[in-house]
């Protein structure tokens, strides 16, 4: 059995500012290199075998500190796991699509320019697919919170998920033979310590 951590980046100044990352190269701000390291305390804690991530600045430099923390772990970088495209929505806040696009903005994003759920959920289970195959069990993906949202939908269809995930959270899937099973979901309790 395939376990399958999902955490998502530290916090950047664009998650400050509510502001859509998406695709932009966002790096993370202090606080979310702050964040990072705490996750990694905990993550080191656990028996992770191979680190993979976006190789958006967030990502990887939230996988290269946790990677710091487990002695000889191998960190890989995949195109598949970046955050979803945004389009024209990057760089704006809420309150700047409204007045632009309207309330129903979200209702038309892929006019304007947003990739498609249906078009990420398939690379990402492209990836996982990947993932089955490999020889390790323990598998780390350091992501974005709109990936790994719409990953869960995916490979956990019968549960829902209405909580936001949270930067730097932990959510734990495991992978098995007739379904794939969320154990831990969206838990920050390393950023208490």
């Amino acid at each position: 059995m395939k376990t399958i951590g999902f955490v998502r980046h530290g916090i950047t100044e664009w998650n400050k500012e509510r502001r859509w990352q998406g695709a932009t190269d966002i790096p993370l701000a202090e606080e979310g290199v702050r964040e990072a390291h705490l996750a990694a305390s905990r993550l080191a804690e656990e028996d992770w075998e191979i680190i993979y991530a976006s190789p958006l600045k967030r990502a990887r430099e939230t996988a290269e500190i946790i990677r710091e923390a487990i002695p000889g772990i191998d960190l890989r970088f995949d195109e598949r796991l970046k955050e979803v495209y945004g389009g024209n929505l990057e760089g704006t806040t809420e309150e700047e699509r409204v007045k632009k696009w309207g309330t129903d903005w979200r209702i038309r994003a892929e006019e304007y320019g947003m990739e498609s759920d249906s078009d990420m959920t398939a690379r990402g289970m492209a990836f996982l697919e990947e993932v089955r195959k490999l020889p390790e069990e323990r598998i780390l993906i350091v992501s974005h919170g709109g990936f790994i949202s719409r990953m869960l939908k995916a490979m956990t269809p019968e549960r829902e998920y209405t909580e936001r995930l949270l930067n730097t959270s932990l959510t734990v899937v495991e992978l098995r033979d007739d379904r794939n099973l969320c154990t831990l979901y969206n838990c920050t309790k390393h950023l208490n310590a």
